[in-house]
This record gives C-alpha cells, structure tokens and sequence, in this order.
C-alpha cells in the first residue's frame, strides 16, 4: 500500500493493493472468500459500499436445521457459506475511486502467492489453531488442511492455486468468479458438502452503494455503515453516552461506558439484520426517545444484565488510507472466523467465507436464516467529522469487540484530548453479548477490576496487549498533514510519505 503511495496511486489504490495481499499473507484474517464494506470520503461527500453475499436462493432455514442436527446454526461447513463479495467489491470500488487497475494493484499479492513468503511467529499460532478448529476428522476440511495444517514460524508458505485465482481476476475481472470457472469450481466445492447453492447465487451477487448512517457525539459526527452491518448498534452506543453525565472515578466511568454498550449490543441482537428483513428503521435505534429509554434503564451502581444475545467472535483485517488530495479510506474484509468454513476450494486456493454462522435458526429472530438473505455482520469502517470537515478515519477488527473499540476510541480522543496513538495504546474492555462478561485487560488496574465486581460485572483479566480486544487503527487530519496510528495487538503499522 505504501509503495502505491509512493509510485503516485491515490488512497483507494493503496487500501486495495495491501487488502490483496493480505488476503495471501495474512489468509486467517480475510482473503478472496470473503467479504469487504468501506466508507470512502471523496473530498466533497461519504460514500458507503457494502460487499457483503447473501445465503442460497435454494435453501431454507429447515433444510439447514436438518442438516445441522441442533438448534443452531453451525459454525464451519458449506452451510455457512454465503456468496463471497469482496472480489466485486475491490472491483466496484476501483472503478469508481482507483486511478490504478486491478493487475498492477495485485503484482505484490501474485508475487508471495506463487513464490511464498516466511510464516512469522506472530501468525504461527493462528495456523495452529485453526488446524484445531478444522479436524482431520471433519468432512470438508481435508483440501484445507493439505495447504495449511502444518505451517510453522518460519515455514515458507506457497499457495500456488491462490496465484492462479489473482491471475484470472487480473486478466478477465469478476466474471471469472461470479459466472466463469472460478464460480463453477466453488459451487462443485460447496454442493459436493449438500449446501443449497445454485449457479444463479454467484451469478445474482451485487454489491450496493448507501448513504452512511450518521450520528453525533459531543461536537463530532460519527459516520458508520447501516444494517446489515451493526454500525448502528456503534452509533447507538455513543448517543446513550452522549447524553449521560461523567463520573469522576474510574470503575464507575468504565462502568458506566460497558453499560451504555449492553443496551446498544441487545438491540443489535434484537433488530440488526439485512434491511429488507428488519422489524424496524436503524434510524429508529437512533431516534432520541428510543436513545432516551435506554439511558433510562442504566444504573450507576449496579450492572444491569439484558437478556443475552449472540457472540460474534472475530478474525479480521482493517485498513485505513488518506492521500494529498484528500481521499479518505476505511475498509475491512473478512472471512469471518479466521480461514472462514473451513471448506477450500482446492484448484483456486480459495478459503469460503463462514458468514452464514451469523444467522439463528429461531424463526421469531430477526436474524433467522432466510433464503437470498444477507447476516448481520460485526464488519464496520468508520469516519467522522468535525465542523462539517472530514476529521478521523478508524475502524478494528474483532467481532462483537470492533464497537467496544469504536466507543472506547472516540471517547479517548474527544473527551481525553488523546493523539491517535495513545488512545490506540490505551487499555481496552470488551463485552460478550451472549454472556455479558467483561473482559479487560490487566493494565485496567486492580481498582478497575474490583469497582467492576463490585457492581456486579462479571470479570475476566486478560494479558496487557490482547489481540482479542481488536486491531485497531486511525488517521486524524491535523490541517495540514496527517496523524497516524496502527495498533499494537497487531503486526500492522503506520506509513507515510
């Protein structure tokens, strides 16, 4: 990405070129089976992409209820399968904003695709444990497993297929996915497993183009993507919290802040879904009455604990860009659980999303699986302004973490006058919906912890820098220039020119 920069491309070209290759180096966080959302500020307006595929038309929520023998979705398998999006996605996105086309942007990806690149010690543990949540017992791990099972730091990882699938794209663009040969070998892949998918699935993809949904909090407006993504359960937080008086001590700021988060997470878990299928407006969760009600329900004393929703466990890549003439980039691209399903498809070397996961099996769930339905997804690049003018670009990965860090960033920065890089390096909290534990890590501090246990939190202590609270990253404009952090529970970093 930075070397993009350098050779003259804009920020859109550079978010693309790293999100490439990282879909080689970086597989277990997000790749060419996945899915991808942006926000794109082109100097005047924001733009929204969401890149995200819907389950078969063919299926229903029985047939995969039988298959899956439980109550719940499961969570690997062609079953969880949903049309990839991020491939349209670089392309729908390049051909608006990008000044580079998709061959030159992916010479960097073709290159440790085909030759390989050394597995550092940081990703050495992913791959192991991914080998643990793909058996060799489970029926569609086995093509898996053959390229990744035994990687090890240091191992030098060929993916050869993968370099095949990049050259396709760069010579024939999407339709070698969506309706060539790439297309027909994932649906061979996904119905030899008995997913319901059908040729006119891949065929039918689009991505969309929206309008952002908007926010304000304190003087910032905070711009996130709208449902099916939970941008809105974010901006719902910050409206709870905008309007609450600050404590004076720590445990009960950090309370106060989980607590805010709770009632944003149950109303996600009660109403996000595709939009087609929701119960009611995501402007409706915005609405101050409704934002008023849920502030109500707080207690400064005591932990309120909502009826549970669902984890949303992460695994995930986001990347942020600004350019001299001022373009602005939030992007995040997922398989969802590390590698995705699980299922590979051996002759491309593409790992198949497991997205599906996100849906319920409860028929009177908002998120019940559906035919041609899009899940809710956890994936939200964020921006926001001040006075009107773009201000901050931010987002992280991880999960039902990623609006834990978007909540917990802004206030670091707004009310804390913190520069980007100390509010990435501050400690973190995250909340489990499905259990409402929190978990903090340790440089919380004892008197945290114990304010939190006093209140009725159910505490876990973490290592200092856990990866689980997410990876997050963020550009501030300082007029003139730029403000730069990446965060230190990831191996990524901040680069300039």
């Amino acid at each position: 990405g930075h070397a993009i920069l350098a050779d003259g491309g804009n920020a859109l070209d550079a978010v693309i070129a790293a999100n490439l290759t990282l879909g080689v180096v970086a597989p277990y966080l997000c790749g060419y089976g996945g899915d991808v959302f942006a926000l794109v500020w082109d100097g005047e307006q924001a733009h929204g992409y969401l890149g995200s595929g819907r389950s078969p038309a063919g299926a229903t929520r029985e047939a995969v209820a039988g298959r899956a023998g439980t109550a719940h979705m499961p969570v690997f398998g062609p079953d969880t399968v949903t049309v990839p999006g991020a491939v349209a996605g670089w392309f729908d996105l390049l051909d608006r904003f990008g000044t580079r086309d998709f061959a030159s942007l992916a010479d960097d990806a073709r290159t440790y695709a085909r030759d390989g690149f050394p597995v550092t010690r940081a990703a050495a543990p992913v791959f192991a444990e991914s080998a643990r949540m793909y058996p060799e017992e489970g029926p569609w791990y086995r093509a898996w497993r053959d390229v990744y099972a035994d990687v090890r730091a240091g191992s030098w990882l060929r993916q050869p297929a993968l370099a095949r699938t990049i050259d396709a794209l760069a010579r024939d663009g999407p339709d070698a996915y969506y309706g060539g040969p790439i297309g027909d070998a994932i649906l061979a892949t996904v119905t030899e497993g008995g997913s319901d998918h059908g040729r006119d699935d891949l065929r039918a993809h689009v991505g969309e183009w929206v309008a952002p949904l908007s926010a304000a909090y304190r003087d910032v407006e905070v711009l996130e993507l709208p449902p099916p993504t939970q941008g809105v359960t974010a901006l719902e937080a910050l409206r709870i919290l905008d309007g609450c008086p600050l404590p004076d001590s720590g445990p009960a700021r950090q309370h106060l802040r989980i607590e805010v988060l709770k009632e944003a997470l149950a109303d996600r878990d009660a109403f996000v879904t595709d939009p087609g299928a929701m119960p009611c407006a995501a402007t409706d969760l915005l609405d101050e009455a409704h934002v008023a009600s849920r502030r109500q329900a707080l207690r400064p004393d005591v932990a309120v604990h909502p009826d549970p929703g669902r984890t949303q466990p992460g695994g995930t890549a986001y990347l942020c860009a600004a350019d001299a003439d001022g373009l602005l980039v939030s992007l995040i691209q997922s398989n969802f659980m590390s590698f995705g399903s699980g299922v590979h498809v051996p002759d491309w070397g593409i790992n198949l999303n497991n997205r599906g996961f996100s849906f319920s099996l409860d028929p009177a769930h908002a998120n019940v699986f559906a035919p041609a339905k899009r899940p809710m997804h956890t994936l939200i690049p964020a921006l926001a302004r001040r006075d009107g003018a773009p201000w901050l670009v931010f987002g992280s990965m991880g999960g039902d973490a990623q609006t834990a860090v978007h909540l917990q960033l802004l206030v670091h920065l707004v009310d804390e006058a913190m520069d980007p890089g100390d509010a990435l390096h501050a400690p973190r909290w995250r909340v489990d919906p499905g259990t409402w534990r929190v978990h903090g890590e340790s440089r919380l501090g004892p008197g945290v912890f114990d304010g939190l246990r006093a209140r009725g939190h159910d505490v876990e202590e973490g290592p200092p820098y856990d990866a689980r609270m997410g990876h997050a990253h963020a550009i501030r404009l300082e007029h003139p220039g730029y403000a730069a952090a990446a965060d230190p529970r990831s191996e990524g970093d901040a680069l300039g020119r």
